[in-house]
């Protein structure tokens, strides 16, 4: 059984792994084939610095991906907070079933609704032109919510609901309270959130497609354009350095979570120690009165 767990565990690393690992090989080759490695290069790498089409693309993208990231973790955020506090059981549900619906729709089907909306409210503002960066932003805060939203209510709930009361009897307000009190305890799902917010925005094309119009293109937008053609193999590059960075910034996140958990076990050892010699200290003042008595 072991063996054949092995075999498995290696049969599902191979299938999603392997793509990876043929476009950072093609990334590194002389020649145009995607098929034959003439030998080691890094001329797409300096093919990719020349293209402007495509670092305006990227640059749009980072743009829009932060931008949406940053909106959607405030927003999410503060609705999140929102619903914990709710005490009807009922209209919270409800809330969490309208939060949830963009999350679970068809991305086509988000992607022409959102689509027909901004025409709509397009013609009606008689707008020159219906669509450009800002529908596209709204389109990507839309369905980035509830992913932020579904990372900060987990938080929230492992929160003790005592530790605000606690600082607003110490004299804070509501407003120091949260910001002082239950934002560091609920920083680690804002993180999260932000991470996935970004990514989903920076990675999406079906929604990004129907929403951003002529004046704006993003990176999938380009990419999808090329392919009508030939991709070009400066694409591969791109998508290498792409890969290294997100490899990066999560060996780095994992890195910190794993050094704020050890300091977080080593600050409660020493609690607990000195816990123990407080109790120790306590019966040798106990057994010094009674032999004094």
């Amino acid at each position: 059984m072991k063996i054949l767990s092995r075999i498995y565990l290696i049969l599902i690393f191979a299938f999603l792994y392997a793509p990876i690992a043929v476009m950072l090989l093609i990334s590194f080759n002389a020649g145009e084939s995607t098929t034959q490695f003439i030998g080691f290069s890094l001329r797409w790498y300096r093919e990719l610095f020349r293209d402007s089409a495509t670092l305006d693309a990227l640059r749009n993208t980072v743009i829009l991906s932060i931008s949406a990231a940053i909106i959607s973790t405030v927003i999410g955020t503060m609705a999140a907070v929102g619903i914990d506090r709710m005490r009807t059981r009922w209209l919270r549900r409800s809330v969490m079933i309208v939060t949830n619906i963009p999350m679970m729709n068809p991305d086509i089907v988000t992607g022409i609704s959102l689509m027909l909306l901004f025409v709509f409210a397009g013609r009606l503002l008689r707008l020159s032109q219906y669509l450009g960066f800002t529908t596209l932003l709204i389109a990507h805060i839309t369905f980035n919510l509830p992913y932020v939203i579904l990372s900060v209510l987990p938080k929230l709930k492992q929160m003790s609901k005592h530790i605000p009361e606690a600082a607003q009897d110490l004299g804070c307000t509501p407003i120091q309270s949260f910001f002082r009190v239950e934002l560091p305890c609920i920083a680690p799902g804002i993180i999260t959130g932000f991470i996935m917010a970004f990514t989903l925005s920076f990675d999406d094309f079906v929604i990004s497609n129907f929403t951003s119009g002529a004046s704006f293109e993003t990176l999938t937008i380009h990419i999808y354009s090329m392919i009508k053609k030939s991709v070009k193999p400066d694409i591969y590059a791109l998508s290498t350095m792409i890969f290294a960075t997100v490899l990066i910034l999560l060996f780095l996140y994992n890195f910190m979570e794993a050094r704020s958990e050890r300091a977080e076990r080593m600050k409660a050892n020493a609690e607990i120690k000195l816990e123990r010699q407080v109790s120790r200290l306590m019966r040798r003042r106990r057994t010094k009165s009674e032999a004094q008595r």
